[in-house]
């Protein structure tokens, strides 16, 4: 698992467009804050996902950037995202590359007995300098959006 001091893993993933969106492009310019969900749709992820989107502005005057990322691929993040009206980018993950790079994959047992890779909803603050400031794993949806905003108002510009 990462810890806050770390540089954080670079990436480069397509959005719900399609277009690519990469950590380097923020580095120097922006904070970022990521959150890893584990499906388009699934109430807490829908939760937390228009909850960013709905706080994007004040984000955004702290010099942040918030990106949702999951393992759906692009056209399913078109569709969520145009459902709800989401408006911060929703970047895809399909073989989960970047998600075992941030340590948000595991490994549990389902009711058949069968192990399964599920991705634990968690959550990165990166500072402009590419840092990871704030790193949580296993994070319950309910409130996410105001405490990581409460982290990125502490950032030092």
């Amino acid at each position: 698992m990462l810890q806050p001091g770390q540089t954080a893993p670079s990436f480069a993933l397509p959005d719900a467009d399609m277009q690519t969106v990469s950590l380097q492009a923020f580095r120097g310019k922006k904070h970022v804050v990521i959150y890893f969900y584990p499906r388009d749709g699934t109430p807490g992820c829908t939760l937390v996902t228009t909850d960013f989107s709905d706080h994007e502005d004040q984000f955004g005057k702290f010099d942040c950037v918030v990106l949702g990322v999951s393992r759906d691929d692009c056209l399913t993040h078109a569709d969520f995202r145009d459902k709800h009206g989401v408006t911060i980018a929703l970047l895809s993950d399909p073989d989960g590359e970047v998600c075992r790079r941030y340590g948000v994959l595991q490994d549990k047992q389902s009711e058949d007995g069968a192990w399964r890779e599920c991705l634990i909803r968690s959550t990165f603050v990166i500072d402009k300098k590419g840092v990871i400031r704030h790193a949580a794993y296993d994070v319950k949806p309910r409130g996410l959006a105001a405490e990581v905003y409460d982290l990125v108002k502490r950032l030092r510009v």
